[in-house]
């Protein structure tokens, strides 16, 4: 197993260091590798996404990231910003699927910021589409008209990308509750209303699946009026964007919520949800929870390790369950961990 690791920026490191050691522990053979990626790879070589790491990632069986981007960067041009490094690497290994699980450990319900009866039992996929939509699309920029500046970018999907993602997703439905929600804006987007009409089309070849239909901003309040209504959800890059930060919240942080990035041959990009949290970088507190999980989803879904990762992803429970806590989920009564120490704890477990 070839596994590119891209620690990146912030607190990228720190818990990337948690999840290798978690990864070494199960005595797999596996062969890892570092590189540079985002604010550090502009820093070193000049650029968010190098050949070097070009190189290393196409080679790799799965990726395992850490975060990119801080405000030591954002006055950097726009193509140097290290936030294209992520962009460029889903684009360069066509990870189209984006799975973002949102799972409440009956632990940390005091921890969301909704009621414990509302998110009790949340266990929520949201499938997002990762390489097409407005963040790509063309033309894209800013011009002047009339005298003044205009920004532009240009919502685009083929019917080839929408099947391909919406395949992904009911699929993934029909491995857990069999009920679907597909989440478009077609009353206003024509886009959008091709998205409909195709996942339509594909819903009569998975008749064991339940389809449903919600525009984003209804789907937007239902995430907080009552949010297990829905089993897996599947939206386009924009939509999914927003939607996944805001279910991962309630879970009471993001700092748990593991992700992947899928080709269609199972490689894939492995990374947290949450971000750099520069704020934080280098004093060891950072969560690395969400790492780890990302690491147990690597061993699922590219190597088909179900046992290994159902090995890790017991121990997360376990040091839960132990009352071990980072500052992102410390209640009073909770023993309060570093990243280190909380690696600790799951190495025990395991």
């Amino acid at each position: 197993m070839k596994i590119c690791v891209l620690p990146g920026d912030g607190i990228g490191p720190e818990i990337t260091a948690e999840a290798v050691r978690v990864l070494k522990a199960l005595g797999l053979k596996m062969e890892m590798e570092e590189g540079l990626i985002g604010g550090c790879a502009v820093d070193a070589a000049g650029t968010p996404y190098p050949e070097a790491t070009q190189k290393l990632a196409r080679e790799a069986d799965a990726v395992l990231l850490g975060a990119v981007g801080g405000p030591k960067w954002d006055s950097q041009p726009r193509e140097l910003r290290p936030e294209r490094g992520l962009l460029g690497i889903r684009k360069d290994l066509n990870l189209f699927a984006n799975l973002r699980p949102a799972i409440l450990y009956p632990e940390l319900a005091n921890a969301s910021t909704l009621k414990p009866e509302v998110v009790a039992g949340l266990d929520i996929l949201i499938v997002r589409e990762l390489t097409g939509d407005i963040y790509f699309g063309q033309p894209r920029g800013v011009r002047e008209e009339n005298g003044e500046r205009v920004g532009f970018n240009t919502m685009v999907y083929s019917e080839s990308e929408i099947r391909r993602i919406g395949r992904v997703a009911f699929e993934a439905a029909r491995k857990r509750d069999k009920r679907l929600c597909s989440v478009d804006k077609m009353n206003v987007l024509e886009c959008t209303q091709l998205w409909r009409d195709i996942m339509i089309d594909l819903a009569k070849d998975y008749p064991d699946v339940e389809l449903s239909h919600m525009l984003v901003d209804n789907a937007a309040m239902q995430l907080v009026k009552a949010p297990k209504q829905f089993d897996v959800m599947v939206t386009g890059n924009m939509f999914g964007d927003i939607l996944s930060d805001e279910a991962s919240m309630l879970t009471g942080s993001i700092g748990m919520l593991p992700s992947a990035s899928l080709d269609d041959k199972q490689k894939g990009l492995y990374e947290p949800s949450h971000g750099s949290a520069p704020d934080i970088a280098g004093k060891g507190v950072a969560n690395p929870l969400a790492t780890i999980l990302s690491a147990a989803m690597m061993l699922r879904y590219t190597f088909g390790l179900e046992e290994q990762a159902v090995r890790i992803e017991n121990a997360v429970k376990k040091v839960l369950a132990q009352g071990f806590r980072t500052g992102d989920i410390y209640e009073p009564g909770t023993n309060r961990v570093g990243t280190k120490q909380m690696g600790d704890a799951v190495l025990a477990a395991l």
